[in-house]
């Protein structure tokens, strides 16, 4: 069968190493302008209407870089210009998704279930990623069906504000 979707890759990732036994893992790549850019207005928004959400986060190269991948706007401000995690760069550049129920992590601190999907602007071009870590405190057998399919439909609303990836780094106004 032939189709013209775009097909989805999906990974169920359990990752045995925390982000701490990274190399590198919170490591600052970048600092961000000292005005609030339009991101950062995103991810608040985002924020503001999903209640749900433990975090929300926008990674990729910024401007005027190469191949310096970091997480660029965020619910946590102290985390932005940390360099991502080689699984953040799987799915910036090979347009993967993870499906991350976040098993067996001992460092986290919170019950969470974490889609990380690419990033799209208006064109429907990936563009980066986006990291949607939802609240998981009753863990059960649809997750991964329920928090995709969540993830999926706030990335793809989001689209539409999103004329460009360098409008993603503008001052907010």
């Amino acid at each position: 069968m032939v189709t013209t979707k775009p097909v989805f890759s999906f990974v169920l990732a359990a990752l045995v190493a925390s982000s701490a036994g990274v190399a590198g893992a919170a490591e600052k790549n970048w600092t961000p302008p000292k005005a609030k850019i339009y991101a950062q207005v995103l991810s608040d928004r985002i924020m503001a209407a999903h209640p749900e959400l433990l975090s929300v986060t926008f990674h990729g190269v910024p401007p005027n870089m190469t191949k310096v991948y970091t997480m660029f706007a965020g619910s946590y401000p102290d985390r932005i210009g940390n360099a991502d995690d080689p699984d953040d760069i799987d799915v910036t550049t090979k347009g993967i998704t993870i499906v991350d129920p976040r098993w067996h992590r001992t460092n986290d601190t919170v019950k969470k279930f974490v889609v990380q999907t690419p990033l799209r602007d208006a064109s429907g071009a990936n563009i980066g990623l986006i990291v949607y870590a939802f609240k998981n405190d009753s863990p059960g057998k649809d997750d991964e069906s329920k928090y995709y399919a969540a993830a999926l439909s706030m990335r793809d609303a989001l689209e539409k504000d999103i004329p460009s990836y360098a409008a993603l780094f503008e001052p907010a106004k």
